[in-house]
């Protein structure tokens, strides 16, 4: 694993970088494994979504998450 430092800007531009030579099927790959990722902070098991009050549409994962 490598650690860069720099700037806010710096780091954004180094990771559209990276991502943009991956091809297009590795760009959704990485999409989808970043969108399935643990959370860093998980939510609360009697979270409520503001939209459930609203009656919106919600998606929710398998898992109820």
């Amino acid at each position: 694993m490598e650690i860069f430092f720099g700037t806010k800007e710096e780091h954004n531009r180094r990771r559209e970088e990276e991502f943009l030579k991956l091809t297009p099927g590795e760009r959704l790959i990485a999409f989808i494994e970043m969108v399935t990722a643990p959370r860093a902070f998980p939510l609360p098991e009697n979270y409520e979504h503001p939209n459930d009050k609203k009656n919106n549409f919600v998606i929710r994962k398998k898992d109820g998450k």
